[in-house]
């Protein structure tokens, strides 16, 4: 398999070059092209212990940084959005992991996809903006199409030897985030410290918030709408602090399949890199002795209004889902910024997706000005 990462610098993406030298003398695995953005340090270490072909950095600035850097080697490095699109389309290439946060990743994704790669997808915006057009596009160039988010991998792999059989639901798990149980007076001054503290795992800034303020889990429910074709109204968070089940999917008969492990992004990691088989994995195995119990809750959608922000923009579906997506990656960072509070950001998101008119049946044209348009007009 020869692969490239969009995002190497990124949580998955160091992951996933760790899971390559996991599998070393397992599975053949060629990191033939990497990307990222302004950590020129890692993505030179990084290119040094690989030895890709080709290296992006999406900081034109950067990109000559690190071309200097890497004068003494053969490694082609490359700048800017084109030079994450020749990453997603080396020919080379037969897999591009897909990890670059946010809506950024669109663009790169499906070029990745226009020129017949297959795609590990750990970008679940560029299913939550643009998932009509992406499925079909799959479906066109005969692309493979897996999953790398934890709870999707894990839906994924409960259909497994089931696709003659009826899903009655998809039972979407998730931790709660560091402010389970507050209300939203308690949230009204927290800081982007506490919010930053998941309790279960290590991510990056961005989806950190996310989790904390449940947005994440509402473009979740987006994402396996499209990844799986179930209907909104049949997928159902739960809240399981342990963060042990990764999610689950009923039958019509009432038979629920679970995926459980440690938390881990390293496992869906190397599903997606060696599926349809199983390989060894240095993860740590499952105890149940130790764990003693597993526990569930409801979702907050009134403290955390962004879940149902998210449920209701994907219900819309048109451009509203972009929209969404522009509005909350605007208040996360102002957020991370300290230019609004934690409780503005839903509040943010609200008023933004209120202040648009739908567009049912959008073009990938629509999608980018619509997220121009968005972020032109809406500044904090």
């Amino acid at each position: 398999m020869n692969i490239s990462i969009l995002g190497s610098t990124g949580s998955i993406g160091t992951q996933a070059l760790e899971v390559v030298n996991d599998l070393k003398g397992i599975k053949d695995i060629n990191v033939k092209a990497i990307s990222g953005n302004s950590n020129i340090d890692l993505l030179e270490k990084q290119a040094r212990e690989f030895k890709p072909e080709l290296v992006a950095v999406a900081d034109i600035c950067g990109a000559k940084t690190l071309k200097d850097r890497l004068s003494d080697t053969d490694i082609k490095v490359v700048g800017g959005e084109e030079g994450l699109i020749e990453v997603a389309t080396l020919d080379s290439v037969d897999t591009v992991l897909a990890s670059i946060v946010g809506f950024a990743g669109l663009k790169p994704t499906v070029k990745a996809i226009e020129s017949g790669k297959n795609i590990a997808l750990a970008n679940k915006e560029t299913l939550v903006t643009a998932g009509n057009i992406f499925m079909d596009k799959v479906k066109e160039y005969g692309v493979s199409l897996l999953p790398v988010d934890s709870e999707h991998s894990a839906i994924f792999q409960s259909l497994q030897g089931n696709s003659h059989n009826k899903i009655r639901r998809v039972l979407l798990t998730a931790s709660g985030g560091p402010f389970f149980g507050k209300t939203r007076e308690e949230l009204k001054n927290v800081k982007k410290e506490n919010a930053l503290k998941h309790p279960n795992w290590s991510m990056g800034a961005k989806i950190t918030i996310d989790s904390a303020t449940m947005m994440n889990k509402g473009l979740e429910i987006i994402e396996a709408k499209w990844l799986f074709g179930v209907d909104i109204d049949d997928i159902e968070v739960v809240v399981q602090r342990e963060s042990i089940i990764h999610s689950m999917v009923e039958y019509e008969d009432k038979s629920v399949i679970a995926q459980l492990s440690y938390p881990s992004m390293k496992h869906p990691i190397q599903y997606a890199f060696t599926y349809p088989e199983r390989m060894p994995s240095p993860d740590k195995a499952l105890s149940f002795k130790d764990l003693g119990k597993l526990t569930f809750f409801e979702a907050d959608e009134e403290t955390f209004k962004c879940l149902a922000l998210a449920k209701k923009a994907g219900k819309m579906g048109g451009i509203m889902p972009t929209i969404l997506n522009s509005a909350n990656e605007i208040a996360v960072e102002a957020f991370l910024r300290d230019r609004i509070s934690f409780n503005e950001i839903g509040d943010f998101v609200e008023k933004t997706l209120a202040k648009y008119r739908n567009i049912e049946n959008p073009t990938l044209d629509d999608i980018f000005e619509t997220d121009r348009m968005v972020r032109g007009e809406n500044k904090i």
